[in-house]
C-alpha cells in the first residue's frame, strides 16, 4: 500500500509519530494508501525549518520571486491533467470538474506573477517641509493554510501562490482524506526553483491543526471548511496572537423571478446543485421560485435529472462522481428521508437511482415545497440535494436569504436589469451572481462570504490575499539640507 509522507525542508519526509490515516478511492471504496499523521513535535520541526527559509526568501528580489511564480505557473499548466487525475482518484469528482479546479487554481498563480506591481506602496513628497512619507508592504514570515477535502488542489493554490509571492514561507495542512495533490504541488514548487523550506506540507488531523494554531512562529492562518471548524480555527488562532481568515459553510440561494428564461435557469440549477456531487461551498442548495415560475421551473429541473450520468470520475461520460466517504454518503441520504418526513415533496429521490455497486455513490435528489423550518433547509447538507422553496414576491425571496445564518454566495435569474441591480444592492451575501449560478470571483478580485460564512475581516486571494499575507509599514523621513553637508548642488537648497 502506498504511504503518503510529509514535505519538509524541500523533500519528502516519512512520518515519525507512528500514526497513519487511510486514504480511499471513493469510486471503488478501496483503500489505496495511508497518510502520515504529524505529531505536534513534527509540526514544530517543520515550522522551524520554514522560519529559517522565510528569512532568506524575504530578502529575495521581487523579480526573483516573480520568476519562480512564472515557472511554477508554466509547470502547473503543463501538468494540469496529471494533477486533475490525482484529485479524481482521491476525491472522486469527475475529470472535467477536477480539470476545472486546477484551472481556477492556475488563475491564482497567474495573479501572483504580478507581485512586483502588487507589492507597491505609496509616496507623498513634502508632507511637511523637508519631510516625505511613504508606505511599504512586507511579508509576515511563516504562514499556514488548512484546506478542505472538496478542493484539494484549488484551495491550496488560493493561498500558497499569494503568500509565497509576497515573501512568506507557507506551511500547508491539507485534508487527510485526499492529501496527494499537496505533495504534487510541492514537487512543482521545487522544480520551479523555490528554495527548500519555503513550501511545506504537514499531513495530519486535529493534533497537527492545533500545533499550527498555537505555534508562536506562525504569524497567520488561512482556512476553508465548515462553519463550526472555522469558528474554532478563528477563536484559537486569534487567541494565540495570529492573523486569521476562516471561511465557513454556506446555504446558497438562487432566486428565479417570473420573467426568467426557464431553460437557462433549469440548466444552471442542475449544474450548480449537482456538480462535484454537491460537495462545493458555492453549490446552489436552495432554488427560490418566485410566483408562477415555480411549476414550470420544477418540471424543467426534474426533466433534466434522468439524463445525468453518475459513475466513476475516470469515465469520460460521467457527469457526477461519488461522495467523499461512506459516512458522508449515508449522512446525506438521511437528509433525504428527513425532508420527506418533514413534508417536502420528493420529486426525485437519489436513494432510488441506479448506481454503481461499489464506491460511495448517491443519486440526485430534488425536494419541492421545502419550508424554512425544515432541517434540509437550515443545515448545510453538502451533497447532491436541491431544495425548492416557493415565494410569492421578490421581497419574500430576499428575506429568506437575508434571514439565513449564512451569507456566502447567491444568485438571481431574471431579464429585468432593474430587479437585478436592486438585488445586488439589497442582498446580504459576499458574492452575487446575476444569471450566473456560481459567482466565484476571478483571481484578481477576492473570494469570501458574510455572516457565518466568514470569520475574520479579509477575503481569500486577489487584493485581499495580498493584504492578508503582508503588513503595511509607513516611513516618515527627513534628510539634512544638502547645503549643510558640504555638497554644492549649484542652486539654492533651502526648503
Amino acid at each position: 500500500m502506498d504511504h503518503i509522507p510529509h514535505w519538509i525542508g524541500g523533500a519528502e519526509r516519512a512520518g515519525t509519530s507512528g500514526r497513519v490515516g487511510p486514504v480511499f478511492n471513493p469510486a471503488t471504496g478501496e483503500q489505496t494508501a495511508e497518510v502520515a499523521l504529524a505529531s505536534a513535535a513534527e509540526v514544530a520541526e517543520a515550522v522551524t525549518l520554514a522560519r529559517r527559509a522565510a528569512t532568506a526568501w524575504r530578502s529575495a528580489s521581487l523579480s526573483k520571486r516573480a520568476a519562480v511564480l512564472f515557472k511554477f505557473r508554466e509547470l502547473l499548466a503543463a501538468r494540469g491533467e496529471d494533477l486533475a487525475a490525482i484529485v479524481t482518484s482521491e476525491h472522486g469528482k469527475v475529470l472535467s470538474d477536477a480539470a476545472g479546479e486546477v484551472a481556477r487554481g492556475l488563475e491564482n498563480a497567474e495573479f501572483a506573477t504580478g507581485i512586483p506591481h502588487l507589492m507597491k506602496g505609496s509616496f507623498s513628497e513634502q508632507a511637511a517641509t523637508g519631510v516625505d512619507v511613504y508606505s511599504i508592504r512586507q511579508p509576515l514570515g511563516v504562514v499556514a493554510g488548512i484546506t478542505p477535502f472538496n478542493f484539494p488542489a484549488m484551495v491550496p493554490l488560493w493561498m500558497c501562490t499569494t503568500a509565497i509571492a509576497a515573501g512568506n514561507a507557507f506551511v500547508l495542512k491539507p485534508s487527510e482524506k485526499d492529501p496527494s495533490a499537496a505533495l504534487f504541488l510541492a514537487r512543482l514548487w521545487r522544480e520551479a526553483g523555490l528554495p527548500d523550506g519555503v513550501f511545506t506540507v504537514v499531513n495530519g488531523d486535529k493534533e497537527a491543526v492545533d500545533a499550527l494554531l498555537t505555534n508562536e512562529d506562525i504569524a497567520a492562518v488561512s482556512f476553508v471548511g465548515s462553519t463550526p471548524v472555522a469558528k474554532y480555527i478563528y477563536e484559537t488562532g486569534t487567541a494565540h496572537g495570529k492573523r486569521v481568515q476562516a471561511l465557513g459553510g454556506a446555504k446558497n440561494h438562487m432566486v428565479v423571478l417570473p420573467d426568467a428564461e426557464i431553460d437557462a435557469a433549469a440548466d444552471a440549477a442542475v449544474s450548480a446543485a449537482y456538480g462535484s456531487a454537491g460537495e462545493r461551498c458555492m453549490a446552489v442548495s436552495v432554488v427560490v421560485a418566485v410566483g408562477d415560475v415555480a411549476e414550470p421551473l420544477v418540471d424543467a429541473i426534474a426533466a433534466r435529472l434522468p439524463k445525468l450520468r453518475i459513475g466513476r470520475g475516470t469515465d469520460p461520460d460521467s457527469q457526477m462522481g461519488p461522495l467523499i466517504s461512506a459516512q458522508h454518503r449515508d449522512r446525506v441520504a438521511d437528509y433525504v428521508e428527513r425532508g420527506k418526513a418533514g413534508g417536502a415533496t420528493v420529486v426525485a429521490d437519489g436513494r432510488e437511482a441506479e448506481l454503481p455497486r461499489d464506491g460511495y455513490f448517491l443519486g440526485v435528489t430534488l425536494l419541492d415545497n421545502v419550508t424554512p423550518d425544515m432541517d434540509v433547509y437550515t443545515d448545510e447538507i453538502f451533497g447532491p440535494v436541491l431544495c425548492v422553496v416557493r415565494a410569492q414576491t421578490y421581497a419574500e425571496a430576499l428575506a429568506l436569504i437575508n434571514d439565513n445564518e449564512y451569507g456566502n454566495g447567491t444568485a438571481i435569474f431574471t431579464r429585468d436589469g432593474g430587479a437585478a441591480r436592486q438585488f445586488q444592492f439589497d442582498v446580504n451575501a459576499g458574492m452575487v451572481g446575476v444569471n450566473v449560478p456560481i459567482p466565484v470571483p476571478v483571481a484578481y478580485y477576492s473570494f469570501g462570504g458574510w455572516k457565518a460564512s466568514l470569520f475574520g475581516d479579509t477575503h481569500m486571494y486577489g487584493p485581499d490575499g495580498i493584504h492578508f499575507f503582508t503588513r503595511s509599514k509607513v516611513v516618515t523621513s527627513r534628510w539634512p539640507d544638502p547645503g549643510t553637508s558640504g555638497v554644492d548642488l549649484g542652486f539654492p537648497t533651502t526648503r
